[in-house]
């Protein structure tokens, strides 16, 4: 099993930069990807960024240019920079990961609990 943590988010005025971390532990063979979705009140959860074991890199288009993933597959973290913050950036961002148990056997997705970002002035 992999169990998630996240920590970072917060409160933060306009244009201000957070930054968001995951770490995944426990028994497995890897972990191919990592990332964030993010869910605002009202809304759907909408995909963030991800970042994959060989380095690419993926990410919304609401995000691009603003915030920036990365990873350490030794350490099995990813961090998210979060820069030139805005409102509409106010949600509940979730560490989203797919992992796999053992080599052959198809992957598996877990999130981590949820931390909260709020952007206000």
């Amino acid at each position: 099993q992999v169990h998630l943590v996240e920590s970072g988010g917060g409160l933060v005025q306009p244009g201000g930069s957070l930054r968001l971390s995951c770490a995944a532990s426990g028994s497995f063979f890897r972990i191919n990807t990592m990332g964030w979705y993010r869910q605002a009140p009202g809304k759907q959860r909408e995909f963030v960024t991800m970042a994959r074991y060989n380095g690419s890199v993926y990410y919304g288009d609401s995000v691009k240019g603003r915030f920036t993933i990365s990873r350490d597959n030794a350490e099995n973290t990813a961090v998210l920079q979060m820069n030139n913050l805005k409102v509409e950036d106010t949600a509940v961002y979730y560490c989203n990961v797919e992992w796999i148990r053992y080599r052959g056997e198809w992957p598996v997705t877990a999130w981590g609990q949820g931390i909260q970002v709020t952007v206000a002035a």
